[in-house]
């Protein structure tokens, strides 16, 4: 969750963060720093794994997304992802390697991989490459 914060105060307005990892990685969890950074109480993130797309009422606004139950290019395309994306808000993504097609390029990658129950392996590529080495091998 705190370094979600951290990445969450480097984001403006049309970033888009794709979270990658295996189930109970700390996707949610990282959702919620991010969330937390923009002025989004904990609290109201929750998984998505149902509702798809949630979007909250912050400055900027910010939309959660999570790909978990999508399995064909077809239901990205219903879901109209592209247009959910980008603009006035911040779009966080979980499970983005379902959608690497609909995404552009430059966006924010976030890869975490569980090591066990109490350590993770988190790797961050993208724009905000640079600020990197302020996070680089800290204990969270």
């Amino acid at each position: 969750m705190e370094l979600g914060f951290e990445i969450g105060r480097l984001l403006k307005p049309g970033d888009i963060v794709g979270l990658y990892g295996e189930l109970g990685a700390g996707k949610t969890t990282m959702v919620k720093g991010i969330a937390r950074a923009i002025g989004i109480e904990d609290r109201e993130i929750v998984s998505a794994s149902f509702v798809i797309v949630s979007e909250y009422s912050s400055t900027p606004p910010f939309v959660h997304i999570d790909l978990y139950r999508i399995e064909k290019d077809t239901e990205l395309e219903e879901l109209g992802l592209r247009e959910q994306v980008g603009g006035e808000k911040i779009s966080v993504i979980e499970w983005a390697e379902k959608a690497v097609n609909e995404l552009p390029e430059d966006i924010i990658k976030v890869k975490i991989k569980l090591i066990d129950e109490h350590t993770r392996e988190i790797i961050v590529e993208g724009k905000y490459e640079k600020y990197r080495d302020n996070m680089q091998d800290r204990q969270i």
